[in-house]
């Protein structure tokens, strides 16, 4: 079975912090900015960007659709 290593890719200005993708991301891999961006919302970021598997579930679950999800093959 083909392994796959995820990344997602934030806008951080048109992130609001509702943090919908924390809360539905099942690998625990996103996490709040303790900085902000100019409209004052702490943004979502990768904090364990290595347990990523790229499953959508944050990019479709985004209420603004600022979150873009990647997947690349890992060749074992």
């Amino acid at each position: 079975m083909a392994k796959f290593q995820g990344a997602i890719v934030v806008e951080n200005e048109r992130c609001k912090g509702c943090e919908l993708c924390v809360s539905t991301c099942s690998q625990q891999v996103i996490g709040m900015s303790t900085a902000v961006n100019s409209k004052g919302y702490h943004y979502a970021y990768m904090v364990q960007p290595e347990l990523c598997i790229g499953c959508t579930n944050c990019g479709i679950i985004c209420p603004d659709g600022v979150i873009s999800v990647y997947r690349a093959k890992i060749e074992e």
